[in-house]
């Protein structure tokens, strides 16, 4: 009997890090849906501290170099620098055992922090596709500096392409002041060395969220917007397999029974939820300015506070607000995002956690930090107009007050009124950009067209 064709093989390799491997495992199951086979690439160190691996989806690991990942490293640098060698030299091996099992690698989606990716990928003749985490209007600013055409640091406001005018407070911290974080710019710009080079360029983002930009971006590059890249069991309320219904490899150990069952207690939209993600932190006083405007809102809430900050709270206050809240060290966000109870998110508005807000129709408060953070939080408050921003000082830094208002404000002023109207919307148009024949399948099918006519070739 004549065989069947074999699928064509992608392998997927995000940068190590949870707010990166997310959207790209969520993305690698869309593949696989599509009948694309996908070896998920991690490196050694960070594969042993997942608690939950997809069983339809193998996971291969390369090194970075380092035993102990990039906390072992001396320097910010010194981790690209040895990544970049070693990771290299071990990606190589790896495509070259996969080649030899019957099952030849045909394409590698690559995280764009790893450009070096770019180098093996030629090497081999495949195809090559570069994954950006980040908002398409921040991947626009930071391709502006690598042109040349934006002085930083910025101190003025900046009118760009596709984009509303921004002040520098709305730029990327790494750009608004790059003294304050070392290297971190050289490695943003330099996603953009040689992706004229690159096959594909996948911005996890939609058509619609991002539309002038998007339209600009892709005359200057080969840009398909494929996401929001969450799990679309939450967006389109389908049947999922059972092996489908995690947001993530995740990197902490769940315990969902205790704040889900006081969540199941609440009165719908009367719940607060506020967490900064897995990298972001606030100083002492700013952690305390935080609780202070959480408590003085007058809300129920569950607060996320990571065991390495429970010792900026405020002495007494989880026993001081046990009435009104709990606080945790980690929760499943999506599923908290989609319960009846909740009201508003408290958002350090890292770009995951906004594109899962945005689709789950949930209000936000944004308390941006650093990175893009204050760039997505001026397009949530300004221009899809579904939260408010917290005013800050030049320095970012808040007062507990305010926050305390921006809640209220959302969950019973006339401006909620409105931001959850807005929030439906914006709900609605994500469902619709994932849907069959939406504006991401269409470019995801594009792209899968695009690897078997490669395969076949």
């Amino acid at each position: 009997m004549e065989q069947s064709p074999r699928p064509a093989h992608c392998l997927v390799f995000p940068y190590p890090m949870q707010g990166h491997i997310n959207p790209m495992h969520q993305f690698s199951k869309t593949l696989v849906s599509k009948g694309i086979k996908v070896t998920l690439v991690t490196t050694k160190f960070l594969s042993k501290s997942f608690q939950q691996l997809s069983g339809s989806m193998p996971v291969e690991t390369i090194s970075d170099g380092f035993e102990g990942g990039y906390a072992s490293a001396e320097s910010l640098e010194a981790y690209f620098s040895k990544f970049k060698k070693i990771g290299s030299e071990t990606l190589t091996k790896l495509i070259e055992k996969l080649n030899a099992t019957g099952f030849p690698v045909d394409c590698i989606v690559y995280d764009a922090m790893m450009t070096w990716v770019l180098d093996v990928v030629k090497s081999f003749g495949l195809v090559s596709a570069i994954f950006f985490t980040q908002s398409c209007a921040v991947d626009n600013i930071y391709y502006h500096v690598k042109k040349g055409l934006i002085n930083v640091p910025v101190e003025n406001r900046v009118s760009l392409s596709g984009l509303s005018v921004l002040e520098p407070l709305d730029m990327p911290s790494f750009v608004h002041n790059p003294g304050l974080y070392p290297g971190l710019l050289d490695i943003m710009v330099n996603q953009f060395s040689d992706i004229d080079k690159v096959d594909w360029v996948l911005c996890n983002t939609f058509y619609k969220l991002e539309e002038e930009v998007i339209e600009w971006m892709s005359k200057q590059l080969r840009l398909r917007a494929i996401g929001p890249t969450i799990l679309r069991k939450c967006l389109n309320n389908q049947k999922t397999r059972e092996d489908d219904t995690d947001n993530g490899l995740q990197m902490f150990k769940p315990n969902t029974d205790a704040y889900m069952n006081w969540l199941n207690e609440q009165q719908d939209h009367s719940v607060i939820y506020v967490s900064f993600g897995s990298l972001a932190e606030l100083n002492a006083e700013q952690m305390q300015e935080l609780a202070y405007g959480i408590k003085q809102s007058g809300k129920h809430f569950l607060w996320v506070v990571r065991a390495s900050e429970e010792g900026k709270l405020p002495k007494g206050f989880v026993e001081e607000t046990s009435a009104k809240g709990i606080v945790v060290q980690w929760c499943s966000q999506m599923e908290v995002l989609a319960h009846k109870a909740l009201g508003c998110f408290v958002t350090h508005c890292g770009w995951n956690s906004t594109l899962e807000a945005l689709c789950l129709g949930v209000p936000m408060v944004a308390v941006p930090i650093w990175t893009d953070q204050r760039t997505n939080a001026k397009f949530v408050a300004d221009v899809w107009r579904m939260g408010v921003r917290v005013d800050t000082d030049k320095n970012g830094v808040f007062k507990g007050e305010i926050v305390g208002h921006c809640i209220r404000e959302v969950m019973d002023g006339e401006k909620g009124k409105e931001v959850k109207t807005t929030s439906k919307k914006w709900m609605d148009m994500a469902r619709e950009a994932v849907k069959e024949g939406g504006s991401s399948d269409i470019s995801i099918n594009e792209f899968v067209a695009s690897l078997t006519q490669h395969y076949k070739s």
